[in-house]
């Protein structure tokens, strides 16, 4: 296994908020070696427990399959012409091919497999290469549920079914459970990476809901928005969605389930006795965070959050733990979703859960476990079934009357965490306290 230790040593921070990050070329080496593991390790076990013996995963420049991008190095940016990909299990423990039907070799991952002096046509080469290693089954990414699995376009499906050998032809198979597989499933080295990132979020959901960035009365929810997308920016990052912040106050607004997803007001002044809610993703090392935390605005005098809102946040962690508990290898996100449910209202919670797979993509390929407006099931992403080894961002609020507010509030958390294929293990901890905001 290819160990970067040395590259872990050698960091930039940004001053005054002790947030450390790789450097460029110091990412690409961790990309590389993760991508190296993940097609030595993880892939073959993939290939073997989804029966396929050759994968052939193509893109045209800018058009890019969602799985291809996760297969080229750190230095490809894109596909390059017409890039095709074929990865054949000769069986029998043997190494698993890996080849380039391209006019260039992919890096050192994907050995060239055509030369278009001796073979002018790309789809003939391809086509012949396949054949010759006479596979059982062709699996190609195509999917009518799961769009991170349906990548080849309709034109490559047309031509490529067309270079095949009838003989062929009718071993071709839809890929989607080894595009999922692919998708999900998390390596060793990831795993030594992913917590670092979580924990980057959190430093900066930290400092945003601090008298850092807020001062009440002045500070606008949209300035706080701004100022995470700038320091995202400022670190070498990106975010894979733009920032939400949002206010919950005394006042007679009810709590709206559109309002809350999709239609936040951009420049709420913050006030003392706020309850302010931060959506928050990051994108690093090809992963992906997905965070939701709270913080209170202390008025003038007081030390901490009134007792009911304490109460709630505990409601909402209560809310976690019984969904975590639901995770099982082979449960579907239907089943968790129901289980969870059912277990939280008989303990008198008021719950909605939302939980998605996290990983290379912020919503991920994985299991769905119910959806803001879909708290019945979600159907066919909701029926896929759980695997080891996988991440999660486990999303829910919980609902709770505030008697001082005379009105119902809901605790909207999202904490980014690790199934094993026997526990859950949050990547940097969860929310229990409330983060504060002087108002004096």
């Amino acid at each position: 296994m290819i160990r970067v230790f040395a590259v872990l040593m050698a960091f930039w921070s940004m001053p005054g908020l002790g947030l450390e990050v790789l450097d460029m070329q110091q990412r690409s080496a961790v990309i590389d070696a993760v991508l190296e593991q993940r097609l030595s390790d993880v892939l073959p076990a993939l290939m073997r427990r989804e029966k396929i013996d050759m994968w052939v995963v193509m893109s045209r420049e800018y058009n890019e399959d969602p799985v291809l991008k996760t297969l080229l190095p750190s230095t490809w940016l894109s596909a390059r012409r017409h890039t095709m990909l074929v990865i054949y299990d000769p069986g029998s423990d043997k190494p698993v091919e890996r080849h380039a039907v391209a006019r260039y070799a992919v890096g050192d991952l994907f050995a060239k497999a055509w030369d278009k002096e001796q073979q002018p046509d790309q789809w003939q080469a391809l086509a012949q290469l396949i054949a010759d290693r006479n596979p059982n089954k062709i699996a190609i990414n195509v999917s009518e549920h799961f769009a991170l699995a349906d990548g080849m376009s309709s034109t490559e499906n047309r031509r490529f079914i067309a270079a095949l050998s009838p003989q062929m032809r009718a071993r071709v198979v839809p890929g989607q459970q080894l595009a999922l597989g692919w998708l999900e499933a998390r390596s060793e080295l990831e795993m030594e990476h992913y917590p670092q990132l979580t924990a980057l979020g959190h430093k900066l959901i930290a400092t945003a809901f601090s008298n850092a960035v807020v001062t009440p009365g002045v500070t606008t929810t949209d300035d706080v928005v701004w100022w995470l997308r700038d320091k995202t920016t400022a670190l070498g990052l990106t975010n894979w969605f733009h920032p939400t912040v949002s206010i919950q106050r005394a006042d007679a607004e009810k709590f709206d389930q559109i309002t809350a997803f999709s239609k936040r007001p951009e420049a709420n002044i913050i006030q003392p006795g706020d309850l302010i809610h931060v959506d928050f993703g990051l994108t690093y090392l090809r992963l992906n965070t997905d965070q939701q935390q709270h913080a209170y605005v202390l008025k003038p005098g007081e030390t901490e959050p009134p007792a009911s809102l304490q109460k709630a946040l505990v409601a909402g962690n209560r809310l976690q733990d019984i969904l975590t508990a639901q995770f099982k290898v082979g449960r579907s996100g239907n089943e968790i979703l129901a289980l969870s449910r059912a277990k939280a209202i008989a303990e008198g919670l008021k719950p909605a859960i939302y939980t998605h797979p996290l990983g290379y993509h912020g919503h991920a390929a994985g299991p769905t476990i119910g959806m803001w407006d879909a708290q019945d099931g979600v159907p066919v992403t909701g029926d896929y079934r759980m695997n080891d080894n996988t991440v999660y961002s486990i999303e829910l609020n919980a609902a709770t009357f505030i008697p001082q507010w005379d009105k119902e509030i809901r605790i909207m958390l999202e904490e980014d965490a690790y199934f094993d294929g026997r526990k859950v293990n949050y990547l940097s901890g969860r929310q229990r306290a409330f983060h504060l905001i002087s108002s004096n």
